[in-house]
């Protein structure tokens, strides 16, 4: 019998590197807050490109969650762009 292992994010189980697991972390974080605020919005694909200042296809590969298309800084601008206040907590 396999022996399980306890994990504190489903990135750190997919992960093998702390430092990239971290950063999808917050990546997911910023992803999914700026995609519940679009679609609170009721505004199409179009209007929100043009919001965020990019391309609609940008904005569908975002609105689908596809992570790995986009920078913990690109996704920092478009919160900011929606006009979200980000804090950031360091913690040891």
């Amino acid at each position: 019998m396999s022996k399980l292992q306890n994990f504190n994010s489903v990135w750190d189980a997919l992960e093998d590197d702390p430092v990239v697991a971290e950063n999808m972390k917050l990546r997911s974080t910023l992803l999914m807050a700026i995609t519940k605020n679009i679609e609170s919005r009721n505004i199409n694909q179009t209007e929100t490109a043009k919001l965020l200042e990019v391309t609609q296809p940008r904005v569908s590969a975002l609105l689908k969650g596809k992570i790995d298309e986009f920078r913990l800084d690109t996704l920092v601008n478009f919160a900011h762009r929606l006009g979200l206040h980000i804090e950031l907590k360091i913690a040891a």
